[in-house]
């Protein structure tokens, strides 16, 4: 070391001791712990991430999803939403196994039991390779699928409870105001009959809102509505027809602008037109009509996000989700309630599946489509006639002596067809 390094090293303490390199040509810098930039000479630590980001092992892949928790998504929301799908797969099968060994006939089936076999079917429906997969299955493979089933139905209703959480708040707030006191998004406590705006749409609707007594009743909890009491919300502009109640039910805006948040996207709310770049739940099941079971879903989901309570439970006694579900099914799966219920899916697919209906929609009878049509229904029905008239008449001779067409179709059809092995090696290939 020189004088002149000894003498900087004591003017300087601090300074890192460096040999000197005066005089020498082509000595690489030193090497340092820390990492610094040639252009600006700034010095920065070197992290333990810089250490070790080369040593990790390849990135885990996310484990695949059973495709039978997505059957249980669409399950819960368009076929049942309350079920116990390990028990309705239980007597689902038994019924089935019994059904086709004649051990018992369609007649000596309960209500009870039609409806669980409907519902078997339409969730085997889901997954055609699910039957096969049941019957030749063990006891631990039916309790898989159900569990998977279960694992889907209630992952979707989670997301949808709490998306509809927060949107439903701007759909209930009339336009060019705000609700007084403001709600939060977050918070359901000061929902329900404690707020004025909630507790009017959640009022049964044989109930006045206006009426003091009723107000503070419904506020103190002492007087409790139950499931069947359905409130005013699913009446068309809340409004509710004592002597028809069947006016207006069920067709809502508010319950319109919940199913396209759910089933097309949330994009669709707000614009009139579906611009979203991701598809909707509808469209990811190949769903293009309205069922009743999703019509009471989202009522169920709504009457929810309106309510107080914090939690969604099937066992919640105060807002009583499941008894509320089951009491509009009864009656949109009521036989005798037919025609009204025909009524209103026409309405709800109109609003919610516009080009299936324009696909199925009657043409004007003065229309061009229309004359074309009924064109070709006249001449398809004289060709019928001329074929009708002329198979009355019995076969004859050409005269060039060949048979005629009719007796050379019968020849060719009573004549035994051989089978090659090559065609029966197309026939495994397909």
């Amino acid at each position: 070391m020189t004088r002149g390094t000894v003498l900087q090293h004591v003017g300087n303490p601090s300074a890192p001791t460096q040999p000197s390199t005066a005089g020498k040509e082509n000595v690489p810098p030193p090497v340092c712990s820390a990492t610094q930039s040639p252009q600006t000479g700034d010095r920065r630590r070197r992290s333990e991430s810089d250490d070790t980001i080369y040593h990790m092992g390849p990135r885990k892949r996310a484990a695949k999803t059973d495709p039978l928790v997505h059957h249980g998504r669409h399950f819960g929301r368009t076929i049942r939403a309350f079920c116990r799908i390990q028990a309705l797969l239980k007597q689902g099968l038994a019924l089935t196994v019994q059904l086709e060994f004649g051990q018992v006939s369609n007649d000596q089936l309960t209500p009870a039991e039609n409806k669980e076999l409907q519902i078997y079917k339409e969730l085997l429906a889901l997954s055609p390779p699910l039957e096969e997969r049941l019957l030749t299955g063990s006891e631990e493979e039916l309790f898989y699928v159900a569990d998977m089933f279960t694992k889907g139905a209630s992952a979707s209703r989670s997301d949808d409870t709490r998306t509809l959480k927060g949107s439903i708040l701007t759909w209930i707030t009339p336009p060019n105001t705000l609700l007084n006191p403001p709600l939060s998004k977050n918070i359901k406590t000061d929902r329900g009959f404690y707020h004025d705006r909630t507790g009017e749409l959640l009022c049964p609707a044989t109930m006045d809102w206006n009426d003091t007594s009723t107000r503070d009743r419904l506020r103190s909890g002492e007087l409790i509505p139950s499931g069947d009491q359905w409130p005013l919300f699913l009446y068309q502009n809340y409004e509710y027809d004592a002597e028809n109640p069947w006016n207006g039910l069920l067709r809502s805006s508010l319950l319109v602008t919940a199913y396209k948040h759910v089933f097309t996207s949330p994009s669709s709310v707000e614009k009139s037109e579906n611009r979203s770049t991701r598809s909707g739940n509808a469209r990811i099941h190949g769903m293009v009509l309205v069922t009743e079971a999703s019509i009471a879903y989202i009522a169920t989901q709504v009457r929810f996000a309106l309510s107080s309570s914090p939690v969604f439970s099937r066992n919640d006694t105060v807002t009583d989700s499941e008894n509320f579900y089951n009491s509009l099914l009864d009656v949109l799966e009521d036989p005798e309630e037919k025609m009204e219920v025909l009524a209103l899916k026409v309405w709800w697919n109109r609003q919610i599946f516009p080009v299936q209906v324009e696909l199925s929609k009657t043409f004007s009878q003065d229309s061009v489509y229309a004359v074309i049509k009924e064109n070709r229904r006249r001449k398809n029905a004289q060709s019928a006639c001329a074929e009708a008239s002329s198979s009355r008449h019995p076969a004859q001779t050409r005269e060039s002596g060949e048979p005629s067409r009719s007796m050379a179709t019968a020849r060719i059809l009573s004549t035994p067809i051989q089978t090659f092995p090559q065609d029966d090696a197309d026939d495994e290939n397909l």
